[in-house]
């Protein structure tokens, strides 16, 4: 398993994956030099990620390896149809799934997601149109919204 340390505008990203795909990326709250030089295996993410955050990039085209369960694996799947600057609420995911009831258990599988950013969980808020948690923190998930916007005046969220 390879390791790698970007920076980008929410913080320092760790990137972790392998031959078989990418991971876990995952915010780190302390400072960490970033990678200089990046396995091949993790080159193609540190590149999409860049690529993201300076707007060239609204889908991911990633090898992805996150590991879960059965479950956790179908929402992690949901998440991937939710398009670039739109949102869906936690009921709307558990409709996509098959069961309003499952509403609880596709918010903890959301709070689970490995792959932040990517697996754009950042796009799923309260039914009222309000944020939501989020495994990064909230200032975290209100940046992303706002960079994916097609909104561009003003801040969706206070």
């Amino acid at each position: 398993m390879h390791k790698v340390y970007i920076k980008s505008p929410l913080g320092t990203l760790e990137i972790e994956g392998n031959d078989k795909g990418i991971s876990a990326i995952t915010y780190l709250d302390t400072e960490v030099s970033p990678t200089a030089i990046i396995p091949e295996s993790l080159q193609e993410a540190v590149k999409q990620l860049e690529e993201y955050f300076i707007k060239k990039r609204t889908v991911f085209e990633l090898k992805l390896n996150p590991q879960g369960t059965d479950f956790q694996t179908k929402v992690w799947t949901t998440l991937q149809t939710i398009p670039f600057g739109k949102t869906a609420s936690y009921l709307d995911m558990a409709k996509t799934l098959g069961d309003p009831k499952v509403i609880r258990a596709a918010a903890s599988a959301n709070g689970k997601n490995p792959l932040s950013i990517v697996i754009p969980c950042h796009r799923v808020i309260g039914s009222d149109g309000s944020l939501t948690g989020y495994a990064g923190g909230l200032h975290r998930k209100k940046w992303l919204l706002e960079h994916e916007s097609p909104v561009r005046q003003g801040s969706l969220f206070n």
